[in-house]
């Protein structure tokens, strides 16, 4: 029965079960490196302190940095992860180290030792003052409104941890690392290989040392919730390992053992009392193991293999009652971890790695990519890959391979039932982290699901609507209090605990930022259109609807019968404005949101028109003397500003209200802001200019910001770069070249709307489009060869390529075949 579980596992490996899977050839999508790591950034919280003993404050805040202490974490380690747990693989060849997460480990909230009251009483109640800020606007005061908005509109939370004690924000924490000492030695080691493949979504390590090959293998298991990882060798008796765990160090535990092959590490936080359990089991063949002293110990083993997993007592609330300390508390570590490990020890390696394989494979394996026939050609190392590339040397395999990388990190971390991807996706290898590595609202968290839908991992993006959910209660309050208004929204930064507020800082150039709430509320209308769920829209309309409320309760009704929203400003850019123009495009595409989906679900017609009022009279985009789109409500802006932020094409991307199909001038004027701003900047900025060229339809300057992401914005791991690392950039990237593909925002579907001259020949399957297609494209010599359109709904159909449009009914089920001849477009066959 193994040898049969092993063959299936190896065949399954080789045969990608998919869609489309015949249609395409195959080439491994995999990175490698060809030198080890060091063990310097083991317990990289130490080096907060030069002489490696910091303070208890120096630990706390240990990682709050622009620049990561462990540069091999960051550039050189392999990211593993299943949405829940996740860890980064360095394959050292003296010791395995394995930086080890689990995403709900965070601290701050209600329970710290000041109490709920500390928690949640931050809110200013600075509604009256709205009226004074749009008086001072009318007459032309815009010092005083500014000095209004500033000292009314933050709270009394900071931000950075070592500012107050205990943190009540808190911040996503490290989980500890494990270190397996091998008892080898480097000197005279050879062949060495450091892979990731991003089709099995394994990690290996191989070398070989005194005519041995060594090799180790690493995967976290979703249907198992496990790490795991196997030590081997091409001769018996090679497995002299050692395991030691070293936890958080702003925790405290207990280290039990668990038998002769396991242990048990479970601790709380210091900072909120979280509880949080870690377990490892030992499994060998032949030799012995051992268990003393907090550490596992293995002696003459054939093999090894390390089941890991880990839990947290915290529990999503959707409903948190505020005199509650515990009110995110629900979950027994204890007991989960206890239950995930002893199943995944009753079934042996081969078995947990094709569980692993199906589960993974049926999401990674929906979308294919083929840019003119890229191979893995010499099959250098990943280092000298982007080297040759930053060169100048094209290399089409690895802009495949950074796309489907993209869709590799949004499986790894952000799967049902748990929270969603953050700033650094689900991997942290410190106490604190830039940004605390929370969930921020501004862009970087919507940036995370773009890719989502498009490239089939809609589920993936089912974490982020139950974050939103733990928004509306405490964001009710959040509106109330500073704005008076209906409905709910929430601020700059969140973490697990429904923090809405803004922080104390009077910088409301980023602390000001109230229209989070309906950007991330477009998420769910836009989840509505691709999938055509209706069950899905019902269950969530009310939320929707609350964040059109609250954006139709913003708008300051101007006497010359203009609505404005008046305080606003452009996220992290520029003054507090009357109007800025990204509130406007946000709040015009909430309020179409909600009209649309009101219609759908037949809900009241009262509603709807208050939401039509507003967009009717909302304050238009401006074009101002430059010929650019205007960033604020007066044309202040400087067409030498290389800022980072493009907020005001809000409208071109991610929204739909700017177009070169329908409204070529404000495109034209989108162009010139894009021109003005540079093709540089930091990776997500990048990433999120990648879309916008390619909304404009231009392909090679689209092509352009993508090989810019990937020379300066990216790290040999693949991982983005703001810098330090910051996973948005990623996700951007892959649903930039989405774009470039296939955009279906407008109402149609655009084939091929930006493909740059550099991809003459290619395919790309699986690719989904609003109304619930499945679209699947080949072109040669730049011009569509075909394209074939799977109805999952049997909604009309409506094509578009260049200039030649096309509209068809279409039957659920059904695959239609288009082509293009001569100026039009003509459906050639139709099948299940």
């Amino acid at each position: 029965m193994r040898q049969k579980r092993q063959l299936f596992a190896a065949m399954a490996l080789c045969l990608l079960a998919i869609p489309n899977a015949m249609a395409q050839r195959h080439v491994p999508l995999r990175y490698w490196f060809a030198t080890p790591t060091t063990l310097r950034g083991h317990a990289v919280w130490l080096s907060s302190a030069t002489d490696r003993n910091p303070t208890k404050q120096q630990v706390e805040s240990a990682g709050d940095t622009s620049y990561n202490p462990d540069q091999e974490w960051e550039s050189q380690s392999l990211p593993i992860g299943n949405g829940n747990i996740g860890g980064n693989v360095f394959g050292s060849v003296e010791a395995e180290r394995i930086t080890f997460n689990e995403k709900t480990l965070w601290r701050g909230g209600p329970d710290t030792s000041r109490g709920a009251a500390y928690y949640w009483d931050v809110n200013k109640h600075s509604a009256p003052v709205m009226v004074k800020i749009r008086e001072a606007f009318g007459r032309g005061d815009w010092k005083e409104a500014a000095r209004l908005t500033q000292e009314n509109f933050n709270s009394v939370v900071p931000y950075e941890t070592a500012a107050e004690n205990p943190s009540r924000f808190g911040s996503f924490t490290t989980a500890g690392e494990f270190c397996v000492e091998t008892g080898l030695s480097a000197v005279g080691m050879t062949h060495y290989r450091r892979e990731l493949s991003l089709d099995s979504a394994l990690a290996k390590v191989s070398f070989s040392k005194d005519g041995v090959d060594y090799k180790r293998e690493f995967f976290v298991s979703h249907p198992a919730n496990a790490m795991v990882v196997r030590f081997t060798a091409s001769q018996g008796g090679k497995q002299d390992l050692t395991l030691r765990y070293t936890p958080n160090p702003v925790s405290t535990g207990t280290m039990t053992a668990d038998g002769t092959d396991a242990l048990c590490w479970t601790a709380r936080l210091d900072n909120n009392n979280m509880e949080y359990v870690v377990r490892v089991k030992a499994v060998a063949k032949g030799g012995t193991v051992a268990n003393n002293d907090g550490k596992l110990t293995i002696k003459g083993a054939d093999e090894v293999v390390f089941l890991i997993t880990a839990d947290t007592d915290y529990r999503a609330n959707y409903d948190p009652d505020f005199n509650d300390p515990k009110a995110y508390v629900g979950v027994d570590p204890v007991k989960t971890t206890a239950d995930w490990l002893a199943k995944a020890a009753a079934k042996d390696y081969a078995y947990l790695l094709n569980e692993h394989f199906a589960d993974y494979s049926s999401l990674f394996g929906k979308v294919r990519l083929d840019i003119n026939e890229a191979s893995v050609g010499d099959d250098l190392p990943i280092g000298r890959r982007f080297a040759a590339y930053r060169q100048g040397k094209p290399d089409y395999y690895l802009e495949q391979l950074y796309y489907q990388f993209g869709r590799y990190l949004l499986i790894a971390s952000s799967r049902p039932g748990n929270m969603p991807a953050n700033l650094q996706g689900l991997w942290h290898n410190n106490v604190d982290g830039p940004w605390r590595v929370d969930y921020h609202n501004n862009i970087n968290l919507q940036m995370n699901y773009w890719p989502a839908c498009p490239t089939g991992l809609e589920q993936c993006e089912l974490p982020l609507f139950d974050f939103i959910r733990t928004l509306i209660k405490p964001g009710t309050v959040t509106a109330k209090s500073y704005f008076g208004t209906r409905g709910w929204t929430t601020s700059v930064s969140g973490n697990i605990f429904g923090f809405t507020s803004p922080l104390a800082s009077q910088d409301m150039s980023w602390n000001f930022s109230p229209f989070a709430g309906p950007w991330l509320a477009t998420h769910l209308w836009d989840f509505y259109d691709f999938t055509r769920d209706r069950h899905f829209l019902a269950k969530y309309y009310d939320i929707l609807k609350g964040s059109a409320d609250f954006a139709s309760d913003y708008l300051w009704h101007r006497s010359d019968g203009v609505y404005t929203a008046a305080p606003s400003t452009s996220p992290e850019h520029g003054p507090v404005d009357q109007g800025a123009t990204f509130a406007h495009a946000v709040i015009r595409e909430v309020l179409m949101d909600a009209v649309e989906a009101n219609r759908v679900l037949g809900k009241s017609a009262k509603d709807r028109q208050q939401w039509e009022d507003a967009l009717k009279h909302i304050a238009p985009y401006k074009i101002g003397r430059y010929g650019q789109l205007m960033e604020w409500s007066t044309d202040i802006d400087d067409p030498k500003d290389e800022h980072r932020h493009v907020n005001h094409l809000f409208g071109l991307h991610p929204g739909h209200t700017i177009s070169p199909v329908t409204t070529p001038e404000l495109a034209k004027a989108a162009r010139v802001v894009l021109e003005h701003r540079g093709d540089g900047a930091t990776g997500w900025s990048m990433g999120w200019k990648l879309n916008q060229w390619a909304r404009l339809h231009d392909g090679n300057h689209a092509y352009k910001l993508y090989g810019n992401l990937l020379r300066h914005g990216t790290l040999d791991n693949l991982w983005d770069t703001h810098p330090p690392f910051q996973i948005d950039g990623n996700f951007g990237g892959t649903a930039g070249v989405t774009e470039m593909l296939l955009q279906s925002h407008m109402g149609f579907i655009h084939l091929l709307p930006a493909l740059p001259d550099a991809w003459a020949e290619g395919s790309v399957s699986g690719l989904y489009a609003r109304g619930n297609f499945t679209v699947s494209i080949s072109w040669k010599q730049g011009k569509l060869a075909k394209a074939t359109i799977l109805s999952g709904s049997g909604v009309p159909c409506v094509v578009r390529y260049g200039d030649a449009e096309l509209k068809f009914k279409t039957r659920k089920g059904v695959r239609y075949t288009v082509v293009a001849e001569g100026q039009k477009l003509k459906v050639v066959a139709e099948g299940k």
